[in-house]
């Protein structure tokens, strides 16, 4: 009996790991950048609109625009699971400048205890040159032990970065019992490549 209970276990284990594997290649297919001018337009009105938020929600990140590399921001990211979990969403890699450099997006797989479903955004700031450069390398994954810190008043001040990135996250809506965005995984296409694709 206790054999039975645990090849199920091991079937349903092996079946929700193949199942976030096919939602993650899916999603990897995904062009990195919008693909339609409109598209490039409404994701960069929707960027700005929530780094507009995030520094009045917290002045205190303005030490991080002002010190890092460069930053990616994913205005809208969606998450949802039952057991199986996933995530998905595309973003813009500025320098520090505050210049444009390129498209992201954003997938992740769980598995474990979660229920319901959330929609957030995301900054992740980079220290420096080699940790902006590693975003921009083949498909970027945040470590298991990777947390957020959810933007409120104060808590750039009090955040600190790990492993060459501070992550941020805002707005989160629904039920979700997991939020980590360890595992994250990152595409990442410059600026030039987006748009001679449109040529």
């Amino acid at each position: 009996m206790q054999n039975a209970r645990s090849i199920l276990r091991l079937g349903a284990t092996l079946l929700a790991a193949t199942a976030t594997l096919s939602l993650l290649a899916i999603t990897a297919a995904c062009s990195t950048a919008p693909e339609s001018t409109a598209d490039r337009a409404l994701l960069s009105s929707d960027t700005s609109a929530f780094l507009t938020r995030a520094r009045t929600t917290d002045p205190s990140l303005s030490r991080f625009f002002n010190d890092c590399a460069g930053y990616a921001v994913l205005p809208e990211i969606g998450k949802g699971g039952l057991i199986l979990g996933g995530a998905y969403g595309k973003g813009q890699l500025f320098a520090r400048d505050g210049r444009l450099i390129g498209y992201c997006d954003v997938s992740q797989g769980s598995i474990g205890a979660q229920i319901g479903g959330q929609t957030y955004g995301e900054i992740i700031f980079f220290e420096t040159d080699a940790a902006l450069t590693r975003f921009k390398g083949d498909r970027f994954t945040l470590s298991a032990q990777a947390s957020a810190v959810a933007l409120a008043s104060g808590a750039g001040a009090a955040t600190k970065y790990a492993d060459g990135v501070a992550v941020f996250i805002m707005n989160p809506k629904g039920l979700m019992l997991e939020a980590s965005v360890g595992g994250q995984q990152f595409s990442y296409q410059a600026l030039a490549d987006a748009r001679s694709s449109d040529e």
